[in-house]
């Protein structure tokens, strides 16, 4: 009976075995899916669609063919359109299941469109582009992309886009039942051997006594010593090493075959998944307004990747002292105030340039969500080491130009912001909104008027004052000056502070309470003039910066020096019950002139 269950096993191990090794090779499908497309128009950009890499199901890998150096890029499909739209491009969609191309020429530049930047004549660090690949000759790169996401194909941007190019996509073919079958077989073939080792001793075991033979004629002993030792005699019974020594390969035979086996299906999508799926963990809800359907301006990958490129940019104009170069990546106020740090440390050699453009560990990120242009992100920066946050403004102006940053500013301390997450974005606010307490346009001239009056001013119930440590700090400079200057020139001439709104635009976002985080620019003056017509104001000889800018060392009118405030504040809604906050602020000399005789 033991070989009869022996011989079973035996065949329903070979029987589970055959149909696992047959799902894994003959009887599995392919694994992936691939789409070849083929570009015959001369272009220097192809547009592969989203709605083609979206056309399956799972990941896409990427794969592009052609001579020297190839480019790809992806980005949202409105803002790579937009991009193109001065270029000619091969556009790649999808439409029932065909995958057709379609070559589109530039869009007339109408007038609207007349002072935007010109068309770059490179796709390499467009700050559109959420990421970028650059390879040699093959570029193959995998990729996850939404249906609202496309991929730009160039060589250099002038020279023809190479014209081979495929997209392939798992099929998520798996053979669940391919692990098991193959460990099954193994084990019944285990069984099935160690069946038919016991069928065999039983067998031997069960032998009844030998019949008894014919009588033998008496013989001598024989010494088995010397009868082994003579040639042509063999010993009938094996020695105990060739005992063991045959029953361990008889035991390693299914053990190795066994071990094999596993191997063989040890893959995971050659195995059943039962363990459950993941459960999200539930977060904090954020309501999207109502009517907000644009998507946010930037990714957070995006976001720190221009901020870097800046604060890249704006260090090597700094190194050369070049305006120009710093124009590239600043404009308003913040490139204002550099300017002027330029034209001072080519006069003062020992000056120091202003802080670098922080980077590192983006804390905050509020994109505006839009689609047109122009587009700007809040970003807060903050240091790991001394623990300082910076808060930034970034605006791009249209499809082609680079991200610029605007507006600077260490946040004090208390500060904190209640705004959307980046995946979300919020809208910006329009400079005449009357939503707010006060309108983004009127903010500048409001706080000047405060920074002026103190609590005289008709706009001083609107701000809080416990928090706001700039004005503190102007009210304490102000004091020490006119104590200074009182000490040597009251006889002479007087002194007179002044601020007033700068000419920069503001910048508002909307916050998760119908408020507003705002920045803007605000003037400070300080004109030190004569009382009489005989005096004579002389600049202090450690004053080096007054005489840089102003280039004499005295006037018979006096001299006007002008500090820029870079400002930031959280604007509540109208019906809100709080007071105008205080973000942040940053504050560097602009200019220093000779007053003009009147």
């Amino acid at each position: 009976m033991r070989f009869v269950w022996a011989v079973a096993a035996f065949v329903l191990a070979t029987v589970m075995i055959g149909a696992g090794i047959a799902q894994r090779t003959v009887l599995q499908g392919p694994k992936s899916e691939t789409q070849a497309i083929q570009i015959d128009e001369s272009v220097p950009y192809v547009l592969v669609d989203g709605g083609v890499l979206s056309s399956h199901s799972g990941a896409q890998t990427l794969r592009v063919q052609g001579d020297g150096t190839i480019f790809a890029a992806y980005g949202r499909t409105d803002d790579m359109q937009a991009w193109l739209a001065r270029s000619d491009y091969v556009h790649v969609t999808e439409s029932g299941g065909r995958v057709t191309t379609t070559a589109v020429a530039p869009a007339p530049v109408d007038d609207a469109d007349a002072d935007a930047a010109e068309a770059p004549t490179t796709p390499v660090g467009s700050d559109l582009w959420v990421d970028e690949f650059q390879q040699e000759d093959v570029l193959i790169t995998p990729l996850q992309l939404p249906a609202d996401m496309s991929v730009l194909v160039a060589s250099d941007g002038v020279a023809a886009a190479p014209a081979q190019m495929s997209i392939t996509w798992p099929t998520g073919v798996t053979t669940p039942w391919a692990g098991p079958l193959i460990v099954g077989g193994g084990i019944m073939l285990a069984i099935g051997i160690v069946l038919y080792v016991l069928g065999v001793r039983h067998v031997r075991r069960s032998r009844g006594p030998r019949r008894k033979g014919l009588p033998l004629t008496p013989t001598e002993p024989i010494d088995l010593a010397e009868a082994s030792s003579e040639k042509g005699v063999i010993s009938a019974s094996p020695t105990r090493r060739q005992l063991s020594g045959g029953r361990r390969a008889f035991v390693a035979l299914p053990v190795a075959l066994v071990s094999a086996l596993l191997v063989t299906g040890c893959s995971a999508d050659s195995w059943p998944q039962f363990a459950p799926s993941a459960t999200p963990t539930p977060s904090a809800t954020v309501v999207v307004p109502e009517g907000q359907d644009d998507p946010p301006a930037v990714t957070k990958a995006q976001a720190e990747r221009i901020l870097a490129r800046i604060a890249e940019q704006v260090a090597a104009a700094d190194e050369k002292n070049s305006a120009k170069a710093a124009a590239e990546r600043l404009e308003g106020a913040a490139l204002a105030t550099r300017t002027t740090n330029y034209t001072l440390r080519k006069e003062l050699k020992d000056l120091d340039p202003l802080p670098a453009i922080p980077t590192a560990n983006l804390k905050i990120l509020l994109p505006e969500a839009f689609e047109g242009w122009p587009r700007t992100f809040f970003a807060v920066v903050e240091d790991a080491d001394s623990g300082v946050a910076t808060i930034m403004t970034v605006t791009q102006r249209d499809a082609w130009s680079n991200y610029k940053l605007s507006y600077i500013a260490n946040m004090v301390a208390d500060a904190s912001l209640n705004v959307a997450p980046e995946y979300i974005g919020a809208p910006k606010v329009q400079p005449d909104s009357a939503f707010l307490v006060l309108a983004p346009q009127d903010l500048a001239a409001a706080y000047a008027d405060v920074l002026d009056n103190g609590a005289d001013s008709e706009y001083a119930a609107l701000f809080e004052e416990e928090s706001d440590s700039f004005r503190a700090l102007v009210a304490d400079n102000r004091a020490d000056r006119v104590a200074q200057f009182n000490k040597t020139g009251s006889k002479t001439g007087k002194i007179a502070f002044a601020a007033s709104a700068g000419k920069a635009d503001p910048v508002a976002m909307a916050t998760l309470d119908s408020g507003a985080i705002v920045a803007v620019l605000v003037n400070e003056s300080d004109s030190v003039t004569p009382t009489n017509d005989d005096a004579v104001i002389k600049v202090p000889d450690d004053n080096k910066v007054v005489k840089a800018l102003s280039g004499v060392s005295q006037s018979a009118t006096g001299f006007t020096t002008t500090y820029a405030d870079q400002l930031f504040f959280f604007v509540p809604s109208q019906s809100s019950t709080e007071r105008i906050q205080f973000l942040g602020y940053s504050s560097d000399i602009l200019s220093a002139k000779v007053v003009k005789k009147k």
